[in-house]
């Protein structure tokens, strides 16, 4: 069959959706400046769909320095890649100051969190290599792992018994192939929000030789004494050999960072293909993450506004009977029972009667049957919007119990 035909002829478990959801469920349109309230659809909507976790994305000191950084940079500079004629002491600077940040030797920068994720798994690995990994992983680490050429094990989610299983295995394969073994998880899972048993992880170098890789993009900046993330928290951060962090959630921005020894880090410099052929980040975002990584470093009241924010709406949804799963971060699922029509009958009522805005994830992402409702707390929302959502979610539900979202197709009209 022709490739346009087929394409034309299956959509996917999503895209099957697209002539109905496409600018309302899916790419909707968020406008006006960064903040709890933002207008969607013409109207003014509480949301809970930001990942700007610590408030940075429109604090007045961040958004000086970027347009400072803009006015005397311009965004073309550094042109060209790192190797060839990108680099700068600039770079250098965000790259020495997250390693210290993190405890770590040495950090290199990256240009953005998925790219990076998936070229440094490609880079870590050879075909005599096994990659151990949690089934839950973000899809990033998902691909990453499709490029490998060797053997890759993967154990259920945070089920720390059948991963010692797959060490087992990875571990005879190794011993005839004369590779190493890397076991890839995350600090946060994104969904979930639950963390991952790091500490457990590491507590099988004991019994077993391998490396740790933890992408921590929704531990970085938020969880932790001074924000090092999911290993300062777990107080493992010393026994994670390669520590991944995106500028994209608490740092409100772009790029990403990985940090490791100075042996590793030189690696990857000069076999990232992600890196080695793609331009250098522009001057604006590297002094702007210069500025956000020193606010979280020296201000933690914005860390302290975000828990209070997080507690209260956990403890409040829980209190109210919602199913929030095992999160331990900012990350906040409400679990309900429905088809996805009737998630779209509830989202649409969510957003148009009770001008609330968040995020609805059902299946393939979830198993049939059920509706996650992912909500993210900030340092920008206020007690106000957790009484008040808390409040609505009550109400949806009923409204979900007694029938009123039934249909039988996806919900286009208010």
């Amino acid at each position: 069959m022709d490739i346009f035909e087929r394409i034309k002829n299956n959509r996917g478990p999503l895209g099957e959706h697209a002539k109905e959801a496409h600018g309302y469920f899916t790419f909707p349109k968020l406008e006006g400046e960064l903040s709890n309230r933002m207008m969607f659809n013409g109207k003014e909507r509480l949301v809970w769909s930001l990942n700007n976790y610590l408030g940075l994305g429109n604090h007045p000191d961040v958004r000086k320095a970027d347009a400072d950084a803009a006015a005397e940079w311009g965004m073309a500079y550094p042109m060209g890649a790192r190797m060839m004629s990108g680099q700068t002491k600039y770079h250098e600077q965000l790259e020495q100051e997250l390693a210290a940040f993190e405890s770590k030797e040495a950090a290199y920068l990256l240009n953005f969190g998925y790219q990076g994720m998936v070229s440094a798994i490609d880079a870590l690995v050879t075909r005599k290599d096994v990659i151990v990994y949690d089934a839950e992983s973000h899809a990033c680490i998902l691909d990453g792992v499709r490029l490998h050429m060797g053997k890759r094990f993967v154990f259920p989610h945070n089920n720390i018994e059948n991963l010692e299983k797959q060490l087992k295995r990875a571990t005879k394969l190794t011993n005839e192939t004369g590779g190493g073994i890397l076991v890839i998880s995350e600090g946060v899972f994104g969904m979930s929000g639950d963390q991952g048993k790091l500490k457990e992880i590491v507590a099988l170098k004991k019994k077993y030789d391998f490396r740790l890789f933890v992408d921590d993009a929704h531990g970085f900046g938020v969880l932790g004494k001074t924000g090092a993330g999911t290993g300062e928290e777990q107080g493992v951060q010393d026994e994670i050999d390669v520590y991944f962090g995106t500028f994209a959630k608490s740092m409100a921005s772009i790029g990403a960072f990985v940090a490791s020894t100075a042996d590793v880090i030189n690696y990857l410099q000069y076999n990232m293909r992600s890196q080695i052929f793609a331009k250098s980040l522009p001057m604006p975002l590297v002094i702007g993450a210069l500025k956000r990584l020193d606010m979280i470093r020296t201000d933690p009241s914005h860390k302290e506004k975000l828990w209070k924010i997080v507690n209260a709406l956990q403890d409040g949804l829980k209190n109210a009977g919602f199913e929030i799963g095992k999160t331990q971060s900012c990350v906040t699922p409400v679990y309900l029972n429905g088809t996805i029509p009737e998630a779209t009958a509830l989202i649409l009522d969510l957003r148009e009667n009770y001008d609330i805005f968040c995020s609805m994830v059902v299946y393939p992402v979830v198993p049939k049957g059920i509706i996650l409702l992912r909500l993210i707390p900030t340092a920008a929302h206020t007690m106000e919007d957790v009484v008040y959502t808390i409040d609505a979610f009550s109400k949806i539900r009923e409204n979900l119990k007694a029938g009123k979202y039934n249909t039988d197709k996806i919900s286009t009209t208010v």
